[in-house]
């Protein structure tokens, strides 16, 4: 079953909401760690040497949990995995066993972990719904059907975390990375994409130019998530908008807004802008 945008008047809304597939968008999605990254991570964690003032700034516990966290979401460690015994995560740490029992609860509250009684604790099966609707890494999406895709970085900026930043990713404070950008296939504007993005979760993204790597791209296969949402809506174009898409002024376009999580955390929120002559939904579903 499939759709295709006809321009209306008015508003129209259509949410969606996905949760992480049972193997990661990750780049090497079939890999898993090896047990020299491990060491070198566990090195990395008993001299507390990091290079972002945001992981700094967590505590040890917090730290311990955005560890194992990572390495579930990835998919380095996949379901039914033991994760080390206290005793080894206290040695690897070099803390406390409250501070270790802090961040286990803390993944066992969110679903990612199970502790079980003299066993340990192991790596929960994801729990997720298969997804009618996905919006796929765009630039893979173009090349696999044939078609030559481009993409213009149009404004890049680190800034403090205004209103609107903080409800969108729902966050307090902090420091936010802006990206603005016009996407193309086959020589023609494709999308307008406004992102922003949480650097206290992902710090790595400061350091990244985006001139050559799409962020969606970048993000699929650096940042490792759990659940996304998605809102659709229409809009009539202002004069900019449609200049900058080469249609028509009032012109019908598609808005299609996306949060990822990961976890109980925003990563980043974006708002991609479609002319409704170019863009098309197709969804298949089963009983």
């Amino acid at each position: 079953m499939g759709w295709t945008f006809i321009p209306a008047s008015g508003i129209e809304a259509l949410l969606i909401v996905l949760r992480r597939p049972s193997r990661p968008f990750a780049r090497h999605q079939s890999e898993m760690a090896s047990e020299e990254t491990e060491q070198s991570v566990a090195k990395a964690a008993r001299t507390k040497t990091q290079s972002s003032s945001d992981r700094d700034d967590l505590t040890l516990h917090d730290r311990i949990r955005q560890d194992i966290e990572t390495k579930v979401m990835s998919g380095a460690w996949l379901p039914g995995h033991r994760i080390p015994y206290e005793y080894e995560l206290m040695e690897q740490y070099e803390c406390s066993r409250m501070t270790i029992n802090k961040a286990l609860a803390t993944l066992v509250e969110r679903g990612l972990i199970e502790r079980r009684k003299r066993a340990g604790s192991f790596v929960l099966a994801p729990k997720y719904h298969r997804a009618a609707f996905e919006l796929p890494d765009l630039r893979a999406q173009m090349i696999s059907e044939g078609k030559r895709y481009d993409f213009e970085l149009t404004d890049r900026s680190v800034r403090k975390a205004n209103p609107s930043d903080r409800f969108l990713l729902d966050v307090d404070d902090g420091e936010i990375l802006s990206l603005k950008c016009r996407h193309f296939v086959d020589g023609e504007p494709y999308s307008l994409e406004d992102r922003i993005i949480n650097l206290h979760l992902v710090p790595e993204a400061r350091d990244v130019a985006f001139d050559r790597d799409p962020p969606n791209s970048w993000l699929f296969g650096h940042v490792p998530w759990s659940d996304a949402r998605h809102r659709i809506t229409t809009i009539n174009a202002e004069p900019d908008m449609a200049l900058a898409l080469g249609i028509r002024p009032d012109g019908a376009c598609m808005v299609v807004e996306r949060w990822t999580w990961r976890v109980q955390e925003k990563i980043t929120y974006v708002r991609n802008i479609y002319p409704g002559a170019r863009f098309s939904i197709e969804a298949v579903f089963s009983p």
